[in-house]
């Protein structure tokens, strides 16, 4: 891996949502990991095998999709499309997590199969980066029959998640308790659906089916696409610390009002934000971008706020050591700007004003793997790479 360096940032943003800006212009990379963050003056340009002068433009951690349904590889039945994960890269997207690989054609709903499945998807996706995206794949569907040996298992061969709650036949807060415990006690991070129902089999589920099942995420709480009551919403937010997602693929609607929310009640460091893509709704691959310009636009949430909902408390909640710009953390970064057009000045001004920025470059552990992206509209400026 080369050693980078990004030089000439004009407004970094941290991925901490304590700490969204930091007060830094240059960032040296090495082996594939961010090494220091800090003054260009401090850095030694001469010893950099690669150098981004990001020209003055905004450079975020790469953003993290808390709310995909992939099957195997980057295919997915749903709408017959190819490349889906790879286009989202172009949106921003270096890491995206699987809710459940539920649009398989026939998929098991035994014991056995739905395990099957999840190491599988697990195995696969920890060998395959489409586009370069590093995928949490194999999120565990909950099935009746399911004992606590399964849970052994599918974690000891990798499995990280358990699909949102409510896909499989396990819907009830009686049937997901003990299964919820089973998860957390083998380190796997607990999503589960609320709101109406998504596809055939999927059950509307509201405040008294999560707070009985007791899952680490409440998913798509503005509706995956149908949202559960505001009232709902709002005691979501302040009975329980369960970090709560915001999806493209859902109510626009709500999704203002549970932003508002989340600023009224400090609770902005729960705040995830997802695509849920592929679904009924489509294939999206600037989804999350379309819910920050929301969220900054629309709502008392600042831009570097929402920015950081969509990077280091993804981060932070699945255990990913990225998403956050620190000595230490993988060198996944997204370089940005005001798109053409826009009356915005930089990336951040354009997502107050409601645009989605355009990306100019996406890096992964430090590699370039997009140079101009082919979905969001040109940046008025551009980064250049000035030494390999």
């Amino acid at each position: 891996m080369a050693t980078v360096l990004l030089k000439n940032i004009g407004t970094l943003v941290s991925g901490n949502i304590e700490k969204p800006l930091l007060q830094a212009d240059a960032i040296w990379i090495e082996e594939g990991v961010i090494r220091k963050v800090g003054s260009l003056k401090d850095m030694d340009e001469k010893a950099a095998q690669l150098v981004v002068d990001c020209a003055g433009t905004t450079v975020t951690p790469g953003l993290i999709d808390s709310h995909v349904h992939p099957v195997l590889g980057d295919f997915t039945p749903r709408q017959k499309q190819l490349d889906f994960l790879e286009s989202e890269v172009h949106g921003g997207i270096t890491t995206a997590v699987s809710a459940g690989e539920v649009h398989l054609p026939g998929r098991p709903k035994d014991p056995a199969g739905t395990k099957a499945l999840a190491v599988l998807a697990a195995k696969s996706f920890a060998g395959y980066r489409p586009g370069g995206m590093k995928v949490l794949g194999g999120a565990l569907i909950l099935e009746k029959g399911l004992t606590e040996k399964d849970f052994e298992e599918c974690a000891r061969e990798g499995v990280r998640i358990v699909g949102e709650i409510g896909l499989g036949s396990v819907k009830s807060p009686e049937d997901a308790a003990p299964m919820v415990k089973w998860a957390k006690k083998n380190g796997m991070v607990v999503m589960m659906h609320t709101g109406g129902t998504s596809i055939p089999g999927s059950s509307t589920v509201g405040l008294e089916q999560v707070l009985g099942a007791d899952p680490d995420i409440v998913c798509h709480i503005n509706g995956g696409p149908t949202a559960a009551s505001i009232e709902e919403a709002e005691k979501l937010i302040t009975q329980t610390s369960m970090a709560i997602e915001l999806v493209h693929c859902g109510n626009m609607k709500t999704a203002v009002e549970i932003g508002g929310f989340l600023a009224k009640y400090n609770a902005l460091h729960r705040g995830i934000i997802g695509n849920d893509a592929p679904s009924g709704t489509g294939v999206v691959p600037l989804g999350v971008l379309r819910v920050l310009s929301l969220l900054a636009g629309m709502t008392p949430v600042k831009p570097e706020q929402a920015l950081c909902m969509a990077t280091g408390n993804t981060a932070r909640i699945h255990r990913l050591n990225r998403g956050v710009i620190a000595e230490g953390k993988e060198a996944d970064l997204v370089v940005m700007d005001t798109p053409m057009g826009s009356v915005g000045t930089d990336a951040l001004s354009a997502l107050a004003a409601g645009d989605i920025p355009a990306v100019s470059m996406v890096l992964v552990d430090g590699k370039i793997v997009v140079n101009i992206s082919r979905n969001t509209p040109p940046p008025v400026k551009k980064p250049a790479v000035k030494k390999e």
